[in-house]
């Protein structure tokens, strides 16, 4: 699974990560499944981690058709972490099509440290917590059989 999320609802954020080659039904599968989680609240804010995104295939169309949506309140922090030339691009453009809808608390970082900071938070998530997008390796991976 390319994209991942766990909520910390004590702390009211949504922790999401994506990883490998990253697209527009990526996008919308995890909208679905953060708005459908019974622990989401459209108040919480967001730390999204795009790092490990070898490849983003998002157009400029699928920003401008994927920020029609938003499951996000106005008043929401959503902090989105990049590292590529491209993946900030398509944050920004996606942050600004949402600011001209009225959600002005979209932020593209290139440092986790400045992320945790605008949202005050202390650590970065262990990357324990997103169990399904880095399984456990199997017996065949790790050379052995039985």
């Amino acid at each position: 699974m390319p994209a991942d999320f766990f909520i910390e609802t004590r702390l009211g954020v949504v922790f999401s990560k994506a990883t490998g080659v990253y697209g527009k039904a990526d996008v919308v599968d995890h909208m679905d499944r953060l708005q459908s989680n019974p622990d989401f609240r459209p108040q919480f804010n967001q730390l999204a981690d795009f790092r490990d995104v070898s490849i983003m295939t998002l157009s400029a169309d699928d920003i401008r058709q994927l920020a029609k949506r938003t499951i996000f309140s106005v008043s929401s922090r959503r902090a989105f972490v990049v590292t590529g030339e491209l993946e900030f691009g398509l944050a920004r453009m996606f942050g600004t099509y949402r600011e001209l809808a009225g959600e002005s608390g979209i932020v593209t970082f290139r440092e986790m440290k400045d992320a945790l900071a605008w949202l005050s938070l202390s650590v970065e998530p262990e990357p324990s917590m997103f169990s399904k997008l880095n399984p456990p390796p199997t017996k065949a991976a790790q050379g052995t059989s039985n």
